[in-house]
């Protein structure tokens, strides 16, 4: 019987792992990739990278008993727990696991490191200090609410909690920054699902719509508080805010929409709704949510830029409100093996930001 993964993962250390570590001072949690890490698996989860697993944090005083305590839990973990298998066989090269049963030595999930190893490899950032801007801008959300999110079990090193709170939300400034950068995006594209119309490419149309809800969807997020996901579990987390429930038909009326000036009714009430949201948050002052002519061409749009100038002009600081408006790295760069590597992704947004 399926269990979520956060639930499976906290049994399987209170009652498997914790008893083998014996007296070595941890800390223990289920953070990092996977769709139980966010809340978002099903049964359809168990066919690899799902099961029971978690993180083992040591001090770094205590690193050098990492690999006799893998061996330790190798040897000695059970087989399968709660009847899942403890034992994961590697599929796709060594990229991927799946649970299968084993005869021998469990090749566990329990992954043993240290705070600063974690960040440093998942995060590209030291833990403790405080996070510069460029810093901020060069993580994918995807991964702050990968280490955000999940479950801490145990934080005896008391390392794991004060990185998720520092790590919560943006501050102030950058969270500023970030949302007008998102709003620049939907600034630049929002005339052309009726210019693109009006030459009859409802084909192209559709595209810059879909294109645009998406940018909504990732708005509404950021407007809220909240990671977005990557692609797949977007709609997902959507679905969990306030503004879904009317919002919600809205978008999905727009990718159904036949013709652009449906297309364009519906991204007009989207539009509208989120900027009410905007001005709410008192982030800066408020814009006229109401859309107009695009110059005087036959489109409605919002002239989201106007949201924009707001924001930045509310930054208090000036380094900041100084950056070009292309936002945090997954604002404008969407390549997933680039997202997932540390180094590269660092080295993108310094030099896109520079």
């Amino acid at each position: 019987m399926f269990v979520p993964g956060l639930q499976l993962s906290r049994t399987f250390y209170a009652e498997a792992v914790r008893p083998l570590l014996a007296d070595v001072r941890h800390s223990a949690a289920r953070i990092g990739s996977g769709s139980e890490v966010l809340g978002f698996d099903t049964p359809r989860s168990a066919d690899h990278e799902w099961g029971p697993r978690l993180q083992v944090f040591l001090s770094p005083a205590d690193a050098w008993r990492i690999p006799g305590l893998d061996r330790r839990l190798a040897d000695r973990l059970p087989r399968a727990f709660h009847g899942w298998p403890t034992h994961f066989e590697a599929v796709e090269g060594d990229r991927v696991g799946h649970m299968a049963h084993t005869d021998g030595p469990v090749r566990h999930r329990v992954e043993i490191t240290t705070v600063g190893a974690w960040c440093r490899d998942h995060l590209g950032i030291e833990p403790g200090a405080e996070l510069p801007t460029a810093d901020w801008l060069a993580l994918p959300t995807q991964a702050l609410a990968e280490v955000t999110a999940g479950a801490v079990f145990h934080d005896w090193l008391g390392e794991l909690e004060p990185l998720r709170a520092a790590l919560t939300w943006y501050p102030p400034d950058v969270w500023r920054y970030v949302l007008a950068c998102q709003w620049q995006r939907i600034a630049q594209e929002e005339a052309f699902v009726g210019r693109a119309g009006e030459v009859r490419d409802e084909l192209g149309s559709a595209l810059v719509a879909a294109r645009l809800v998406r940018d909504l969807v990732r708005l509404a997020l950021l407007l809220h508080r909240r990671y977005p996901p990557y692609s797949k579990w977007l709609g997902s987390a959507f679905a969990t805010l306030p503004v879904a429930a009317t919002l919600g038909p809205v978008l999905r009326g727009t990718l159904a929409a036949a013709a652009w000036r449906e297309r364009e009714h519906h991204l007009g009430t989207a539009y509208e709704a989120l900027t009410a949201v905007q001005n709410d948050t008192g982030l800066a002052a408020s814009v006229d949510p109401t859309t107009r002519l695009y110059f005087d061409r036959p489109f409605r749009v919002l002239k989201a830029d106007r949201i924009a100038d707001a924001l930045l002009a509310a930054v208090g600081d000036p380094a900041i409100a100084a950056l070009p408006r292309i936002g945090a790295i997954d604002q404008y760069a969407d390549n997933t093996d680039l997202l997932t590597d540390t180094a590269r992704r660092q080295a993108i947004a310094r030099a896109a930001l520079a």
